[in-house]
């Protein structure tokens, strides 16, 4: 092994500790933090949330931290066993002398990797659903559907992925030195168009979706978004409760495919006004271009990760640093590919509290648009709900707050409504 690529493993092996020493001692503090307040419900949420209720909140937030640990473990081992212990290394020169060079080893690579992957995950994944979520009252799925959802989402993913996969590879052979650039606008129009066809074609095969058919809530929801200057294409109930009790409401879609979605669980939860409240939060969102700082930010940030898969592609140091042979008679795009994907997480995991910090503070812009739009009382009263429902802390510890939540606290959000609700009073 040169220099080069010694210093790259040491680099990787650095991002790998260092990783799995800030998630264990961010985890540690919010269990600690939480267990240390379990018994005591903050006086601000006191008069709605009973003890029975923080307890479960504060149960289930720590049992889904330790499984997050766990998990975290788990990666990071198998991370390790696909690249320094030469797992991705084995599965390549088996394919090269099975099928020989060429884009159908090189996708045979890419779809072997994938399938061993989720099967290693299975059973993390089945301990999460009828374990975890089970013990505390919120999976609804049975065997059958759970494996159901899993063989429907391998389809789903090769029928979607391997044509752009195999885009992506052809370009890279083909394409000269900047492929990459090409590979980046196939990749975005493939997005956009994923945006479009996702409501109509893919969510569909997971849940059934039915027209709203309350015609009073139907009529209060159309005016709100008339105020909003907003239009949909529909107004669809899904059925979340087929699988979880966990409720939600969201906007999907592109352009004029957009369309509003309820959980039938939300709108069993939530009176009139507070479903009203909660979609204009949603549509605070697309009122403050949210959605379109986010698109941008992934164009962009995708620019970036093309251009650098572009460079360490043809770096013989990032195979060899990272415990695979390229070959010198073949191509190694897909191994390229593979690589790139374990490895980028180790670094951009370091990102985390800025694009948390983003994401709160579009949260809280969103809820400003709200009140403007609706009774901020309404909205408050409907997240109570909502983090009751969903057992979600009411005690978090701040730094791990800080470094994970993509949502504020609900002590901060909701003081800052209330404040709102406050000056809004004549």
């Amino acid at each position: 092994m040169d220099t080069s690529a010694f210093a790259f493993t040491a680099l990787f092996c650095a991002a790998l500790v260092l990783g799995l020493v800030v998630r264990t001692v961010l985890t540690s503090r919010q269990i600690r933090h939480v267990v240390r307040h379990r018994e005591r419900v903050p006086e601000p949420f006191a008069a709605t949330i009973g003890l029975d209720a923080h307890h479960k909140a504060a149960d289930y937030t720590v049992a889904k931290a330790r499984f997050g640990m766990l998990e975290a473990a788990m990666e990071a081992t198998l991370l390790l066993g696909w690249t320094l212990l030469g797992g991705l290394n084995v599965l390549n020169q088996a394919l090269l002398a099975w099928m020989g060079p060429g884009i159908a080893q090189q996708l045979a690579l890419l779809g072997s990797f994938a399938l061993i992957g989720s099967l290693l995950a299975m059973p993390l994944g089945w301990w999460a659903t009828f374990r975890l979520e089970a013990r505390f009252g919120f999976n609804k799925m049975g065997l059958g559907l759970w494996l159901g959802d899993m063989l429907k989402g391998s389809l789903a993913g090769v029928l979607i992925g391997l044509p752009i996969a195999a885009l992506v590879l052809w370009l890279m052979g083909a394409a000269g030195p900047a492929w990459w650039l090409w590979a980046w606008g196939a990749w975005m129009a493939f997005n956009l168009l994923l945006l479009v066809f996702y409501p109509t074609v893919i969510a569909p095969l997971f849940n059934k979706f039915e027209p709203l058919q309350d015609e009073t809530l139907k009529t209060r929801v159309n005016a709100l978004m008339q105020r909003c200057g907003f239009a949909a294409k529909g107004l669809f109930v899904m059925d979340g409760s087929k699988r979880s009790a966990h409720a939600n409401a969201y906007f999907t879609g592109f352009g004029a495919a957009k369309r509003v979605v309820f959980f039938d669980t939300l709108l069993q939860q939530l009176s009139p006004p507070e479903i009203d409240a909660v979609l204009a939060h949603e549509l605070g969102h697309y009122k403050r271009r949210h959605i379109l700082q986010r698109t941008v930010m992934m164009f962009a940030l995708s620019l970036v990760g093309f251009a650098l898969l572009g460079w360490v592609s043809q770096q013989a140091w990032f195979y060899t640093g990272l415990g695979v042979l390229p070959a010198l008679d073949a191509p190694n795009d897909a191994l390229a590919l593979l690589l790139f994907m374990m490895v980028v997480p180790l670094f951009s995991y370091f990102l985390s509290p800025l694009m948390a910090q983003l994401s709160r503070r579009h949260e809280f812009e969103a809820d400003a648009y709200a009140t403007e739009k609706t009774e901020g009382a309404d909205l408050a009263s409907a997240l109570l709900k909502l983090y009751k429902d969903n057992a979600s802390t009411l005690t978090p510890d701040p730094v791990y707050a800080r470094f994970y939540y993509s949502h504020p606290p609900a002590s901060e959000r909701i003081a800052r409504l209330q404040g709102a609700s406050a000056c809004n009073t004549p």
